[in-house]
């Protein structure tokens, strides 16, 4: 279970998911990758994270209107909607922050993966799934780390992840 205050790689304070900054800082990635209104950079910051994580226009337009007020975004009018674009300063402060950017996109990636977990047909399996984990933990911890034991668990594990991936029409391709 994640620690609601804040744990690394995790949520940010009080159950949040970013930390100080890091939405300001993932809204300038994102305005830096490709200019676009508040709603687009909403739909872009909740597709990096693969639904688990969703945006709301509370968070978002306040952040952009900072970005502006910092001048690291400009808008321009396209349309009747403000377009934010990135300027200069705001180019050369995601650069300088590649490395934060790069730990908040990874983060993204990690919890869009799991984000699956949120369907309900997965509920289905997920008993399942973390008995046969238990089971093979408990069998390892009677072996005493016995390495014929643990190279069998990993090769029923490895036999079982292959033949539940050939259900996956993506993976018999």
């Amino acid at each position: 279970m994640m620690n609601a205050r804040r744990s690394p790689g995790g949520r940010g304070p009080t159950g949040r998911f970013f930390g100080p900054g890091e939405l300001r800082l993932a809204v300038l990635a994102l305005v830096a990758e490709q200019p676009g209104h508040g709603y687009q950079v909403m739909s872009r910051l909740a597709d990096r994270f693969n639904g688990t994580y969703e945006p709301s226009a509370g968070s978002i337009y306040p952040t952009l209107q900072l970005l502006e007020d910092e001048g690291l975004v400009r808008v321009e009018p396209e349309e009747g909607r403000k377009v934010y674009h990135v300027t200069g300063e705001g180019r050369r402060t995601a650069e300088e922050q590649a490395d934060e950017i790069e730990r908040l996109w990874g983060r993204a990636a990690s919890r869009g993966e799991w984000g699956m977990f949120r369907e309900p047909e997965a509920a289905e399996i997920i008993g399942p799934a973390l008995r046969l984990v238990k089971a093979a933990v408990k069998t390892l911890a009677h072996a005493h780390g016995d390495p014929r034991v643990v190279e069998r668990i990993q090769e029923i594990f490895v036999a079982a992840r292959r033949e539940i991936e050939e259900l996956d029409p993506k993976e018999r391709r």
